[in-house]
Formats: structure tokens, sequence, C-alpha cells
């Protein structure tokens, strides 16, 4: 088990990166931190992943922005009247695991000249990509990995989600120069139990 954190991604919203971030933090035993919440008519994604994952509150840290509309970040904030800066993060100094969620893709924006990819940077933790299986992930796989690679990130590894695709695997595995650390399936009626059925195919 490893002490490091995680910066987790996604190849787009609604991608499943709370979900991957729920089988994260039982798998590593890790804390969470959602940096940046947009939208909390729903619930957050802190309060699901405690749910799913059965996972204390003591162990997720308070969101530094929580925001009323599910939107962009920085559309979010201009609405709510506030300024999202880089500044306004620091990455957690606690020894065990972390892992931080990042709102929408890769490339959203957090403000005026920060994207998602700037926090990433600034919080300095390797970063991990999840991304559908579905038609279509392969082109924007491969484009988040290439932007993430462009700013000297380090990528950790892909988690798939979503039914099997084996081509599509193969095809991000062979051009994205990745290793896919775990496929979640779809899970219906998501608990702690059905994450811990899903293995990790790399250790982390």
């Amino acid at each position: 088990m490893t002490s490091s954190h995680y910066f987790v991604t996604g190849t787009d919203t609604d991608v499943g990166k709370t979900v991957a971030c729920a089988w994260l933090v039982r798998h590593l035993n890790a804390d969470y931190w959602k940096p940046v919440q947009a939208g909390e008519d729903d619930g957050t994604d802190t309060e699901r992943l405690q749910q799913w994952a059965d996972w204390p509150a003591s162990r997720c840290l308070p969101n530094r922005f929580t925001l009323k509309s599910p939107r962009s970040p920085h559309e979010a904030a201009k609405r709510d009247g506030v300024k999202i800066c880089l500044d306004d993060f620091h990455s957690p100094s606690q020894d065990c695991p972390c892992i931080i969620e990042g709102a929408g893709g890769v490339l959203v924006p957090l403000n005026d000249e920060d994207l998602m990819i700037d926090l990433a940077k600034k919080l300095g933790a390797p970063v991990i990509l999840v991304a559908r299986t579905a038609l279509g992930t392969i082109n924007h796989t491969l484009l988040s990995l290439m932007a993430l690679r462009e700013r000297q990130l380090r990528v950790r590894g892909v988690i798939l989600s979503g039914p099997a695709d084996r081509e599509n695997r193969r095809a991000i595995e062979h051009y994205g120069k990745v290793e896919i650390l775990a496929h979640i399936p779809v899970l219906e009626s998501l608990n702690a139990q059905k994450l811990d059925h899903v293995k990790a195919e790399v250790l982390l």
C-alpha cells in the first residue's frame, strides 16, 4: 500500500469519477477530497461516496468550494459571486493516501485563466483518468492523455467505467501507452460489497 495521493479526473462529466473514487478509497484505505463541488441540489459527490463506499465522514475532507449550480466550475462560481483561484488550494498534508476528485473533465475551466488540469498540476499528485468503455472513448481518452502529458503530469493509469469492450480497451492501452488499473462495470444498487468485488489489475 502506498501513501501517495492521486488526482482523479475524467474524459467527460458523469463518466464515473465518483464511483471510481469510491472504489479507490476502499482499495487503498484512503481519505477523500472533492476540492470543487458544483451543484448540490441532488446531494454532493462527497455524500454519494460516503454512501456507496460506506465511508466515514471523518475520512472526507471538506470541499474548498461548494457551488450551487450544476455547471462548469467557472460558471457556477460566477453565478455564486465568487472567484476560484489556484492559490486557494493546497495538497492534503496527512500521511495516509488521499483520493482527490476533480470536477468534470481535464480541461474544464475553474476561472478565466485556469483549467482543472492546472489544479492537478498545482496539487502535484499522480493522475488517474476515468474513461467510458463505450463508442467515442478512444478519441476522448487519447485527447485527455495528450493534454495531461503536455502539462508534464504523471499519469498513473486509466480506470474504465461501463460495459466491457475488449477492442476499445486494447486501443486505449496501445495508442495511449497507458496501463488499465481497473474496469468497473455497471453496478446496480451500488454499495461497498459490490465495489469490493472489483479487482485491481495493477498494484497501486
